[in-house]
């Protein structure tokens, strides 16, 4: 199976790992997961800063590979909301609840382009300590870590 999924990944924390690990499990043996990560550009939109493609790429690759995934794996740049998953055939998408919104929009874009729907599977963002959700923002004001514990 060919899965997509995209983000910034800076820095990769708990939710991240969740997402990717779901995206492999859906892949599976032989499957191929395509990540989409965020040009430098598109992610300097973001509140916070954002480490360089090239140090974001790395860390993906290190996770990735540590965790000896069978699905082979491929990043592509994502210089916009939806990358090529507005054209690419694949045939999931993997999503969080905050991200699910962006999952239905490229559903409708390739309708309209005459492709057909692909599965969005959506996980639950993953809570830190204090109940609400991990994020890369919360953890560059220094609320929390990248495990979603909370600093004081």
């Amino acid at each position: 199976m060919k899965v997509m999924v995209g983000g910034t990944f800076d820095p990769l924390h708990a939710g991240h790992r969740k997402l990717l690990t779901r995206s492999f499990e859906l892949a599976g043996p032989g499957g191929c997961v395509v990540i989409g990560l965020t040009t430098d550009e598109f992610a300097g939109r973001k509140t916070h800063p954002v480490r360089p493609f090239a140090e974001r790429r790395r860390a993906l690759e290190r996770f990735i590979r540590g965790r000896k995934f069978p699905a082979e794996f491929r990043i592509a740049p994502l210089a916009d909301r939806f990358g090529p998953a507005a054209e690419e055939e694949f045939d999931a998408l993997v999503v969080s609840e905050e991200t699910l919104p962006v999952g239905m929009e490229i559903n409708r874009l390739r309708q309209e382009r005459g492709r057909r729907k692909v599965d969005l599977h959506q996980i639950s963002c993953v809570l830190a300590d204090d109940g609400r959700w991990i994020s890369s923002t919360r953890i560059y004001r220094g609320e929390i870590d990248p495990e979603g514990h909370v600093v004081r």
